[in-house]
């Protein structure tokens, strides 16, 4: 099967259904499969930006900012004001653009605020102690329950750790924002072998989310298609996960999706970016400061994983 349209950058839109609903666009990029976000409050135009990427080529280690562009792009074309840069956790397998979206629109940069947890697993991984200091390179961590404001929208955060023990979910009027959790409903769930992640609460997080409304519109973090399906998805709603997601459908039993989710994440290879992206991603996606030859390096641990 070919897999052409996986490899394309793809936009979509999901309209607004109405007051409190916000319009979002789904930006796909083919490189790490990840899936870009901009919600918007179609009456006020203010926009949140969400877990946008900054590109990482891993065979030469060079970055470009392509994505960036794209979706800031798309932010002049529909006339939006950038109000939040948001991420949904320390991405291990993209490079989060979030500090130079910061310097574009002025706009703060948010995260969840179990992140300096997150910091210090990686630091002693790293052995780069006090290297890491999300209060200082994020401008906002929220709280479980917390709540903010796109325009006229309010958006709450949800704590939904297991891919990380620190993720969080937004959830704006209609639509939610569930990273790492739920893949679409033909792939099933993600993966939560990552240090400090845990297949028992990423169950139970997931639980949390499609006890939503049943009408809401589900927006994944990831895609990378099918055996029956080769261009990028990226929206579904709650009921349709709870009919039809192949691994926590309505019915699923706790134990048995353990078992198998453990089973599968025991043959998942890294993400070829983590190393680099993490040490990036949780200086709010900072380089390292410059040495004396006015360059940035990155340490890698070795016989760690």
């Amino acid at each position: 099967m070919s897999r052409s349209k996986l490899k394309q950058p793809v936009v979509r839109h999901s309209p607004s259904r109405g007051e409190g609903s916000p319009d979002v666009w789904g930006i796909y990029e083919p490189d790490t499969g990840s899936i870009q976000y901009i919600c918007a409050d179609p009456s006020t135009r203010k926009a949140a930006l969400i877990d946008v990427v900054w590109n990482l080529d891993p065979r030469n280690y060079r970055f470009s900012t392509t994505s960036m562009d794209q979706v800031l792009d798309l932010v002049g074309q529909h006339g939006l004001s950038v109000e939040w840069v948001l991420d949904t956790h320390p991405h291990a397998d993209h490079v989060m653009a979030s500090a130079h979206l910061r310097d574009r629109t002025g706009a703060p940069t948010a995260i969840g605020e179990k992140a300096p947890d997150i910091a210090r697993i990686w630091a002693d991984l790293y052995h780069l102690p006090n290297a890491f200091d999300p209060p200082r390179d994020f401008d906002r961590l929220f709280a479980d329950g917390e709540t903010f404001r796109i325009g006229d929208l309010e958006v709450r955060v949800m704590l939904s750790p297991g891919h990380t023990l620190g993720s969080i979910t937004y959830v704006c009027g209609d639509a939610a924002f569930t990273h790492d959790t739920l893949m679409q409903p033909d792939v099933g769930t993600s993966r939560a072998d990552f240090p400090g992640g845990t297949t028992e609460e990423l169950w139970d997080s997931i639980q949390a989310i499609l006890a939503l409304p049943s009408d809401t519109r589900l927006f994944v973090g990831h895609d990378y298609g099918s055996d029956t399906r080769d261009e990028p998805e990226w929206e579904a709603t709650v009921a349709q996960h709870r009919a039809e997601n192949r691994h926590v459908k309505d019915g699923t039993d706790r134990d048995d999706w353990i078992r198998r989710r453990n089973e599968r994440d025991a043959t998942l290879p890294l993400p070829d970016r983590i190393m680099a992206a993490l040490q990036i991603n949780l200086r709010g996606g900072r380089l390292p400061p410059s040495e004396t030859d006015g360059h940035s390096y990155l340490k890698i641990p070795v016989n760690r994983f």
